[in-house]
């Protein structure tokens, strides 16, 4: 579509919307605008070729997978639309206030574009209050009104939720990027103060222990060195069965990812790790007896698309192994590129497909989900 209709609907001496330009790198941003206009709605744009796909969802989304939300595709707006949150004058198009809800990164499980054209988008939401698999569905017949109703369902997971907890847009109606509420934007209400919002993955709440070994002189620590330079790269071998933590355990049929935690500023103390946020697919590998199966978040079997990186994992050591980690793919700064594993996902053989793992969760016969992080 581009941006041609956006342009034409706006006169931009006369409102603070952005004008934009259609993008030229691939990303995958998404973002939810609060918009009460003629009447209250929730602007949902996906990031996809340079532009924001954009639907107005009336009632907003809903964690209840039985709520199927009515979703009307609107014109692409600029990416630059992502930040905007203020007041569009009356009389202008779209007059009212603009709240911005939610934002965050979107994974299509699929080729996006084809999904897209299909009328049948499939993808996963990393938002600061949206999370899981979603779907976009056109709908046809009668009630299609020439193919720009869609519905927005949520998917059965571990964010699925039920009654008055699945109702995200009355519990959390505020804006992530100033804390106003729609109504003090109205009034011109400047913003909240800011808290430094961080993602910190449960893993890192685990029980640290840390061993301070006595102060040495520098002439011992010296000779340390020299004794212990050909020992320093030998792999440490370590009794599972001995770790603090550990329990007998069969290997896991089902499992419960550890997921990010919003929070409202970074933890401070020497009591927290933190990692590398890697730009691709949370993968979990279980090894069985030589044969690996590669699991998303969700719970779908993806052994199929990266099936070199379950080759890898069944070649392990280990009789039951359950990896938790991310598959990516790294340009040649080592920066993991979204776009790139994307592409490598139509042709996974011949791919460099990286799996980095973060976690070891079981291991021929032990569990170690209590264990200490380090």
């Amino acid at each position: 579509m581009g941006l041609r209709v956006y342009h034409e609907k706006r006169h931009f001496g006369r409102t603070p919307e952005p004008r934009g330009r259609q993008g030229q790198r691939p990303g995958w941003r998404f973002v939810i605008q609060k918009h009460d206009a003629t009447r209250l709605h929730y602007d949902f744009r996906l990031e996809l070729d340079g532009v924001l796909k954009s639907w107005a969802v009336p009632r907003g989304p809903s964690f209840d997978p039985a709520q199927k939300r009515l979703a009307v595709e609107t014109e692409d707006h600029p990416i630059e639309y992502g930040k905007f949150e203020g007041v569009i004058p009356q009389g202008q198009y779209g007059g009212g206030p603009v709240l911005l809800w939610d934002r965050g990164r979107w994974r299509p499980r699929e080729d996006a574009r084809e999904g897209y054209r299909k009328g049948r988008l499939k993808f996963d939401l990393e938002g600061e209050k949206l999370g899981g698999g979603w779907m976009l569905v056109r709908m046809v017949g009668p009630r299609s009104e020439d193919g720009k109703n869609w519905l927005l369902i949520k998917e059965k997971d571990e964010f699925a939720k039920r009654g008055r907890a699945a109702e995200i847009v009355a519990q959390r109606p505020e804006s992530v990027a100033t804390g106003r509420s729609i109504e003090e934007i109205a009034a011109g209400r400047p913003a909240k103060k800011k808290k430094a919002a961080a993602r910190v993955r449960r893993a890192a709440l685990r029980p640290r222990t840390r061993a301070r070994a006595p102060k040495k002189s520098q002439d011992d620590a010296g000779e340390d060195e020299k004794a212990g330079a050909s020992k320093r790269l030998a792999p440490a071998r370590v009794s599972v069965a001995k770790l603090p933590g550990a329990r007998r355990e069969s290997l896991p049929a089902r499992w419960q990812p550890e997921l990010a935690t919003l929070v409202t500023a970074v933890p401070p103390g020497d009591q927290w790790l933190h990692e590398i946020k890697f730009d691709g697919y949370r993968v979990i590998a279980r090894v069985d007896d030589g044969r690996a199966r590669l699991f998303t978040r969700s719970g779908q079997d993806w052994t199929d698309r990266f099936i070199p990186v379950a080759e890898a994992a069944a070649r392990l050591p280990a009789r039951q192994l359950l990896l938790d980690g991310e598959i990516v793919v790294l340009r040649p700064d080592g920066v993991s590129d979204f776009q790139s594993l994307q592409n490598a996902i139509k042709s996974p053989r011949g791919s460099k497909l990286v799996y980095f793992v973060f976690d070891l969760l079981h291991h021929d016969g032990w569990g170690l989900r209590e264990v200490p992080l380090e």
